[in-house]
C-alpha cells in the first residue's frame, strides 16, 4: 500500500476529487494548510499598506491506495491540479505498513 500526500491549490480540489473518484479512489483526507516553496510568498496591498504574505494557502490530500494503483493516482493528481503557474504544489509517495478499518477490524487492502 502507498500513502500519497499532495499539496495543491485550493480551487483545484473539487476537480481533483472528481478525477480521482472516476479512476476508483474511494476515499481521501483533506486538510487546509499554509506553506511556501520556491515562490517564498508574495506581497499584497491592503488599505494602502503593503505587507508580506509569507505562507500561501494550499489544500493537503492524503490518499492510501494499493501499490498497483499509486502511479495512476499520482498521474491523475498531477494532470488535474496543474495550472502551469508557480505554486501548483507537490506530491509525495510513501510506503504504508498496515491499515485497519476501525469498525470491522479488516486490515490492509481490505481496509481500504
Amino acid at each position: 500500500m502507498k500513502l500519497i500526500i499532495a499539496a495543491i491549490k485550493p480551487f483545484k480540489l473539487e476537480e481533483v476529487r472528481e478525477a480521482l473518484t472516476a479512476i476508483g479512489v474511494r476515499g481521501m483526507m483533506v486538510t487546509e494548510i499554509k506553506g511556501f516553496g520556491s515562490q517564498s510568498g508574495h506581497t499584497e496591498i491592503y488599505r494602502g499598506a503593503e505587507y508580506a504574505v509569507n505562507f500561501v494557502p494550499k489544500v493537503k490530500l492524503e490518499i492510501v491506495v494499493n501499490a498497483a494503483m499509486a502511479d495512476q493516482v499520482v498521474e491523475t493528481i498531477q494532470k488535474t491540479a496543474k495550472t502551469d503557474k508557480i505554486g501548483d504544489g507537490k506530491i509525495f509517495v510513501l510506503d504504508v505498513n498496515q491499515a485497519v478499518r476501525v469498525r470491522t477490524g479488516e486490515i490492509n487492502d481490505d481496509a481500504l
